[in-house]
């Protein structure tokens, strides 16, 4: 496994999206680096009260280990006693602004080894959107982004890959979506190494091209409390479904990993109240009688 080439990869794709994210919102990304006493490190960048982002971290982290935690072998049984590591770029971001949905992406390759066997590796990775107020075209052009940049891997990728985001950021207990989807996958060694790490790059390059039209179009919106005020209670779905449900972020707290870096997905505003249902007829009944519904965006 060529780790110099993975890594120039994904430290590359940081430093891309990060000067975009900077150019579309005009303040600059704190960086800080650091280093994992069990083994690795990472590069996270970060704006907290930018001029449109309220918070937004894109982190690069390589860590490496002896022993896999419980949570990971207890899924893969084969790779306990094998050393690991791990590399990718990860990131979400929060804007100020409720007629702006926040977005998340991730892609990583993952790789266990032990004398005298085959590595076994693998990479995941993808995007997703959680609107506030949801409008179909800003979906609609993020599913299509999603989809043209899967589509020389093969026509039934994005399907596949849509409906594994569908089920999987799927908050159990409340019986909802997270959000309107995009695409996730994991596991991925079919095909061979160069097809694999092909598709994992596709993906990452493309997150910016399939965000930022959509916050362009909504960034000049005007808004008031009310609307603040919905968008901290949605917000509380996302701290949900990232403390119970996520399990990158279970596999980076149970292996060791750095909490400030695990835990910048945290939106800073968050609210909850109990048993609280939209009125019927409002826009943020919308957001839950169109958009919370898989369906076929594109």
């Amino acid at each position: 496994m060529d780790s110099t080439r993975l890594k120039d990869f994904f430290t590359g794709l940081q430093a891309a999206i990060v000067g975009e994210l900077e150019a579309f919102d005009g303040k600059s990304f704190l960086t800080d680096s650091w280093q994992r006493p069990e083994g690795g490190g990472g590069i996270s960048r970060l704006i907290e009260e930018g001029d449109f982002f309220e918070r937004g971290g894109v982190n690069f982290s390589h860590v490496t280990g002896k022993s896999l935690p419980a949570s990971a072998t207890a899924v893969r049984p084969q790779l306990a006693g094998r050393a690991w590591e791990a590399m990718g770029v990860s990131l979400v971001l929060h804007p100020r602004n409720p007629y702006c949905p926040t977005a998340h992406m991730n892609v990583r390759c993952f790789v266990a080894s032990k004398a005298g066997e085959d590595d076994v590796w693998w990479f995941g990775g993808g995007m997703d959107m959680t609107p506030y107020y949801g409008r179909r075209e800003d979906v609609r052009h993020f599913h299509r982004t999603c989809r043209d940049a899967l589509a020389p891997f093969g026509d039934d990728v994005y399907p596949k890959y849509k409906q594994w985001c569908d089920e999987y950021f799927f908050l159990k207990h409340r019986n909802e979506p997270r959000g309107v989807g995009g695409i996730f996958f994991d596991d991925l060694n079919e095909g061979g190494f160069e097809r694999c790490f092909s598709l994992t790059q596709a993906v990452g390059k493309a997150f910016t091209a399939a965000y930022l039209p959509v916050l362009a179009q909504r960034r000049d919106t005007p808004y008031g409390e009310r609307e603040r005020d919905f968008q901290a209670y949605r917000r509380g779905r996302y701290v949900e479904f990232n403390l119970v449900w996520d399990r990158g972020t279970l596999f980076g707290l149970q292996s060791g990993g750095r909490t400030e870096a695990i835990l910048m997905s945290l939106p800073p505003v968050v609210k909850w109240r109990y048993d609280w249902q939209p009125a019927a007829g409002t826009p943020e009944a919308e957001l839950y009688e169109t958009f919370l519904r898989p369906q076929d965006w594109v």
